[in-house]
């Protein structure tokens, strides 16, 4: 009997535990490969966690409303009737079809040894891919190399390769549309394990005791003009990660103010017209966004981490943006490889995590990866602010709100006065690794890149 642990998931960086909400199984449930096991709620989204194998439920571990840390076994799967139960509705012939299947598993075993394609369980570490066994038979009769499977993008959990992946894929081989397809997924799917590898964790030295922990006891629980509230779940895991970046990285903030006019105009220009043709708002967080992921490019030592004495150079450009939700709390959902988007795709982006973000709908991928943060302080008519960096990232950027003013404008006639529209940013940044001299530069940059925009 072959089984298979179902552990909590990590959704999300600094993420220590899961609560679960609800089970989408029982014990005795025969199930699928990506069929819903259960739903989680963490301190920055809620999700439904899909199975990687398919087989016979035989035991849950966890009962609903348990808070459970990360790694750990909360359901165990028998993979060993899975074959039995994997296509339940139209299996007439599948029982009779057993013993043959299980013969020509068999021969391709003994013909195609272990180097063709690793066992069900084959997996040595995190760095390595992991296949469900269902993926790994269909490969294996479909003569598919381990090299070849590893190009292969999937659409399942985490980027894993499903059985509606693999299927597919073997059509498109068999009509000989396939080649492109791996050929370009290849490049994706090798730096994929790089950029995992490169994202720092913070280090369990670092962390500070629970803000509630340490807090003494309060004489305003007797005082009948003071209603005490405890903080909600999320709250106390935002306090508890703000201390600790407080903590752990040395604040410097830098400050400087950026004439908007131009971008200004041509927002007005165009908000019309892109939001007929993208069917989104034309805001200028996507300029900001733009500015801040090529100012990234141009300086990737702003783009990294910290572990140790040692300097993690992320290899994307992966920019979160704070949204504040309707219940006060914050969460930063993160567009992907922003450097690679265009003005509309950041829009698209930008807009359908905030959405998302607003109703509690964001999967673990749109909060993972972050390797800079943007915060809108604009937003609340705020001029500027110092934000608290989002660990274990080395910098922030906060952006203020837009105001008219007048301005010495030097022209060709001389030095004159006019009405411009101006806005503050402020870097807050880690000065273990980023130097004033960085940061001001860094921060020069967006500045530049925003005032000369181009009309």
């Amino acid at each position: 009997m072959s089984r298979f642990e179902i552990k909590m998931p990590k959704l999300g960086e600094s993420i220590t535990e899961g609560t679960i909400i609800s089970w989408s199984i029982q014990v005795g449930d025969i199930i699928q490969e990506d069929d819903v096991l259960f739903e989680v709620n963490t301190a920055k989204v809620s999700a439904e966690i899909p199975s990687p194998v398919a087989g016979k439920v035989v035991e849950i571990l966890f009962k609903e409303g348990d808070t459970v840390a990360v790694g750990t076994v909360v359901a165990v799967v028998d993979m060993g009737g899975e074959e039995g139960g994997e296509e339940d509705a139209s299996a007439a012939p599948t029982e009779s079809a057993q013993p043959a299947k299980a013969a020509e598993k068999e021969s391709s075993a003994s013909v195609a040894p272990a180097q063709e394609l690793p066992q069900a369980m084959g997996v040595k570490s995190e760095e390595e891919r992991w296949y469900s066994p269902v993926v790994l038979q269909l490969a294996r009769e479909a003569r598919i190399q381990k090299e070849e499977l590893d190009t292969l993008p999937g659409t399942g959990y985490q980027g894993r390769l499903s059985k509606k992946d693999i299927k597919q894929y073997i059509v498109q081989k068999q009509q000989g549309t396939a080649t492109s397809a791996a050929a370009t997924a290849a490049p994706k799917a090798s730096a994929q394990p790089a950029a995992t590898a490169t994202v720092a964790k913070p280090q369990p030295a670092a962390q500070p005791q629970p803000v509630a922990a340490a807090q003494p006891a309060s004489s305003a629980s007797n005082d009948p003009s003071i209603e005490v509230k405890e903080m909600d779940r999320v709250r106390k895991m935002i306090a508890d990660h703000m201390v600790m970046s407080k903590h752990t990285s040395p604040h410097v903030t830098t400050l400087v103010e950026v004439d908007m006019t131009k971008l200004v105009k041509w927002r007005e220009k165009n908000k019309e017209a892109f939001l007929k043709r993208e069917g989104v708002k034309l805001t200028y967080m996507p300029a900001i966004t733009e500015a801040t992921a090529k100012a990234l490019a141009e300086y990737p030592q702003v783009n990294v981490s910290v572990e140790g004495y040692n300097i993690l150079y992320k290899k994307h450009i992966n920019v979160g943006i704070a949204v504040s939700q309707n219940d006060g709390n914050l969460i930063v959902p993160v567009v992907h490889d922003a450097d690679r988007l265009n003005m509309s795709g950041l829009a698209i982006a930008i807009d359908s995590l905030a959405g998302k973000a607003r109703i509690n709908k964001l999967m673990p991928d749109d909060i993972s990866g972050g390797t800079f943060t943007i915060t809108n302080f604009g937003t609340f008519k705020s001029l500027f602010g110092t934000p608290i960096i989002n660990q274990p990232q080395v910098a922030i950027l906060g952006v203020g709100v837009i105001e008219k003013k007048p301005a010495v404008i030097e022209t060709p006639e001389g030095d004159v006065i006019a009405i411009r529209h101006k806005m503050y940013l402020s870097l807050s940044y880690d000065h273990r690794v980023v130097d004033g001299s960085l940061g001001g530069k860094f921060l020069y940059f967006i500045k530049n890149y925003l005032e000369n925009w181009n009309e």
